[in-house]
């Protein structure tokens, strides 16, 4: 590797003249919003607590009386002293650069570079012409400002004025100069396309140590002793490579490191090369370069610093300050020294208040979910403390220890949330893990409960929300087919819940007639006695109770809407006269019914009612009539056991040999009907506009080819 080296620590011989000096701080006045307070005196016990640390901000420099911050996407720059929970803000174009015993505050505007010197607040400018490009700021170090005037580099500071840098080779442009170490600058130029770097020696204002730059090659740091850069960008899934420079000695070593994917920032603190993939807080895959590691190129020792860092900055003295986390003691910023015994001491001196291990930190789950509201759909939403998690949902029921799961990744997000189609009343329990998929820490793990509510539907006998279809076959035998709905309806397998169902000549599901939080059913046998089967919330009924007899009177029975608004289902019946009956529901498993209420007469004309909720938009349920002809019509419930004027819904009706309001099939909202037939079984969704109360018929499959079904509810 050629390289130019010539003596070190010479005095300068010759001074130009100072561009522009400030004796104090009121001479001229600095383009930064303002100079930091001075800082707090520290006792050895505060010193011992760590201070706050900006949340979300990185490190873009660091002193040793302070430090200076960024928060991604901002436009300002936060300076702050060691032991403070606040800071001054500054523009984008701030640094910090620090000797072994001071700091200095460096602004570059378009007209000048400002630097401040943080223990006597004084101030000294360089101008810059942005009209012509002379002279050029180069960067900074230490108290230092670098331009360029065509070819010639100079070094401009408050005490020695302007003087020329030698030691620069010829055709030498692009010049970077950065901080390297309180006694020299890093200089990285090109020379023929050749890309190389140097060190500038800030006493004797010399480039010398002149290097090549390796191809895809970054400096990363610089010592009394070393220099170490890192090869391979982490694109495309490329493998970094470190390598170490002795100064003394111009050889090169590889410094062993995980044959990993990824990208590398290095630093170098007493004997060991400290390095780490900054890029953990927003991986979506573990990788072993995440943690800040320490290697002692003398004795070929590792050890693990941190569990991961996001970025670093080296002070004058020698020390290195990391924004990073560690499982034992959380996230925040972390000092790391050597030891006299040059072992790596790892110091916590400030905090952002966060764990550095995924945590769940809270959840808007409410302890009463009422599925009436939002279409039977619930959101729930949990934080957590970083991004990048894969998110596992567990939902329970309790009473039938049914279980829903859910996945999420939060890519980039701090929270999660799952939409959930309520099913069962009662109770719940949830449980959510979060997996880091940086790999960085446990999984995380949630528990609780909350209770589900829903007003009991006409149809839904195993309490899930879906409506059911109860059918009896030729047998006598009961089934019940528990109904889903994706772009069209369709039936679960048919489950037998019931024989010698042929002694009635009407089943009608009637919803909540008994009180309880699930649909019922009554079945009129042949004598006209009514009995009613109390829906378990399983899917079957209990032992039948007798309401009454003489109801063979009723040619037509229709149940399952609240036709009164007292939040009950009720019941109607018509004579063989054609005269109308309202049977109020009273919630009691004994007395269902309080007496019957003549409500209407010339309902002889129809020969099907269905009770279908509130299908139209009104008050209350309501009820579909069809006459002799086909023709469909609707009454609007208004809310008082009466109904308003009928309106036309359609003809073609009498195609059906039974139609039955099966409530919410489709998960609207709105009420929908079926229609049963010799072609197949057809769903019509309801739109709550009483001018047009249904769709279109829609081709459904309930009964699956069983049957035939001479009974259905």
């Amino acid at each position: 590797m050629p390289h130019a080296r010539s003596n070190r620590r010479r005095l300068v011989a010759a001074v130009t003249t100072v561009l522009a000096v400030t004796l104090g701080a009121g001479a001229l006045a600095v383009p930064a919003t303002a100079a930091p307070t001075a800082p707090a005196t520290v006792t050895a016990e505060t010193a011992a607590t760590p201070f706050a640390f900006p949340k979300d901000s990185v490190l873009v420099g660091a002193g040793v009386k302070g430090f200076l911050t960024q928060t991604p996407g901002s436009t300002t720059r936060r300076f702050a002293w060691y032991g403070q929970d606040t800071g001054t803000g500054y523009g984008a174009r701030t640094y910090l650069n620090s000797t072994r015993t001071n700091d200095y505050l460096v602004f570059e505007g378009h007209y000048q570079v400002t630097v401040r010197d943080l223990t006597t607040m004084s101030i000294f400018e360089v101008p810059l012409d942005p009209l012509t490009g002379t002279p050029v700021f180069v960067g900074s170090a230490a108290d230092a400002v670098f331009t360029t005037v065509g070819p010639d580099l100079r070094k401009h500071t408050r005490a020695g004025g302007t003087v020329p840098v030698a030691g620069l080779p010829d055709g030498a442009t692009a010049v970077e100069i950065s901080p390297g170490t309180p006694d020299d600058a890093l200089v990285r130029f090109t020379v023929g396309g050749v890309k190389k770097w140097g060190l500038l020696d800030l006493a004797t204002d010399t480039v010398d140590e002149i290097h090549e730059l390796p191809a895809g090659a970054t400096i990363g740091a610089v010592s009394a002793t070393h220099v170490a850069w890192t090869t391979g960008t982490g694109v495309n899934d490329e493998v970094p490579a470190l390598f170490l420079l002795d100064r003394a000695t111009d050889t090169v070593q590889e410094v062993p490191v995980v044959d990993a994917p990824g990208s590398l920032r290095v630093d170098l603190v007493g004997g060991w090369v400290v390095y780490g993939d900054p890029g953990a807080s927003t991986a979506e895959a573990p990788s072993p370069l995440f943690a800040l590691t320490a290697y002692n190129p003398a004795t070929k020792e590792s050890v693990k610093l941190l569990d991961h860092l996001t970025s670093a900055a080296p002070a004058g003295d020698g020390s290195l300050h990391v924004r990073g986390g560690s499982l034992a003691q959380g996230e925040g910023m972390y000092k790391i020294t050597a030891d006299g015994d040059n072992t790596p001491v790892v110091t916590f001196e400030a905090t952002t208040g966060e764990p550095t291990e995924l945590q769940i930190t809270g959840n808007d789950l409410p302890d009463l979910v009422d599925l009436d509201q939002n279409g039977g759909k619930a959101k729930f939403t949990w934080n957590l403390s970083r991004p990048n998690a894969e998110v596992n949902l567990t939902l329970r029921h309790t009473r039938t220890g049914e279980a829903e799961m859910f996945n999420d990744y939060t890519l980039g997000r701090r929270t999660t949330a799952f939409e959930w189609q309520g099913e069962y009343n009662g109770a719940y329990t949830w449980e959510l893990t979060a997996r880091p998929l940086n790999g960085i820490g446990p999984t995380a793990t949630a528990t609780g409960s909350f209770t589900v509510t829903r007003t009991p539907k006409p149809h839904d006998f195993d309490d899930n929300g879906a409506p059911d279809v109860v059918l009896r076959d030729g047998a006598g035998r009961l089934w019940r087919a528990d109904t889903s709905y994706g772009t069209r309806l369709q039936a679960d397998p048919h489950r037998q819940i019931g024989t010698n169902w042929q002694i009635y000549d009407r089943i009608e599901a009637t919803g909540d007639l008994a009180g309880s939080t699930v649909g019922d059913l009554v079945g009129r046998d042949t004598a006209g006695v009514l009995w009613l089967y109390q829906g378990n919330g399983t899917g079957g009924f209990g032992t039948r109770t007798k309401i009454g007899g003489g109801w063979q009177i009723y040619t037509e029975l229709a149940g399952g809407s609240d036709l009164t608004g007292d939040g009950r289902a009720d019941l109607v019946a018509t004579d063989k006269a054609g005269d109308l009956y309202l049977y109020k529901g009273t919630g009691s498993a004994t007395a269902p019914f309080a007496p019957r209420k003549k409500i209407g007469y010339g309902w002889g004309i129809y020969n099907q009612l269905t009770a279908t909720g509130n299908l139209a938009g009104g008050p209350a349920g309501d009820l579909l009539a069809r006459d002799k002809a086909g023709v469909l019509w609707l009454y609007l419930g208004k809310g008082d056991g009466t109904f308003a004027s009928r309106v036309k819904v359609g003809a073609g009706w009498n195609a059906y040999s039974q139609i039955v309001g099966v409530g919410d099939a489709n998960r609207d909202g709105r009420p929908d009907v079926i229609g049963f037939g010799p072609t197949g079984e057809y769903l019509h969704r309801g739109t709550g506009d009483w001018r047009a109360p249904m769709l279109p018929a829609q081709s459904a499959s309930v009964t699956l080819g069983g049957g035939p079904f001479n009974g259905i509810a």
